[in-house]
């Protein structure tokens, strides 16, 4: 597929708690951005139903991760609901010197490793319109237990204190205004 490049590649980081969209928005922003490429992530958590290796996440045993971090493979790894979570450097810094924007749907944890690595990146932090919304989001997803299901809501609380470090803060309310507003802050920070 043919891709207009960006006059500035940047990365572009969608943090926020679990349930409020980041998948979605991810999706849509590739969909409709052909100077965007999707970075995939590698973790070691089971793989869910519907998922494909090497489409969401590269899937890794314990085992594998752990012999990547060794040899140095990620620009970010972190330990996020006791599974690991990280960005493998070399398609980052590939996609980059070819002039693409990166988008990355990290936690805030890999974020802020990030944030001095690429200290001209998009930093964006999607907010749930409220906890309520949340809870029933990651209920409707139909991906997790009850009891993860609060785990994800206790880590959301603690992950809005790093929202301040982010250079913009989204509330996804409605979806397609979600949407159109990152859209226009890709637009700023890529002229």
């Amino acid at each position: 597929m043919f891709r207009t490049l960006s006059k500035k590649a940047k990365l572009i980081v969608i943090s926020g708690p679990s349930g409020v969209g980041k998948t979605t928005i991810c999706n849509e922003i590739v969909a409709r951005r052909k100077d965007v490429v999707y970075s995939i992530s590698a973790t070691s958590r089971r793989i869910r139903k519907g998922e494909i290796n090497g489409r969401e996440y590269f899937f890794l045993t314990e085992k594998e991760f752990k012999r990547w971090i060794a040899e140095d493979k990620f620009a970010e790894y972190a330990i996020v609901h006791g599974n690991y979570y990280g960005t493998p450097r070399e398609f980052l810094e590939e996609n980059l010197k070819k002039g693409f924007n990166v988008l990355m749907d990290i936690d805030v944890q890999g974020a802020k490793k990030l944030m001095p690595l690429y200290p001209d990146g998009i930093y964006i932090f999607v907010l749930p319109p409220d906890f309520e919304e949340l809870k029933k989001r990651l209920i409707k997803r139909n991906t997790d237990d009850e009891k993860e299901i609060e785990n994800r809501l206790q880590t959301a609380r603690a992950e809005l204190q790093y929202m301040k470090d982010y250079k913009y803060v989204v509330k996804n309310i409605n979806l397609d205004d979600t949407i159109a507003e990152i859209l226009k802050i890709i637009d700023t920070e890529t002229q």
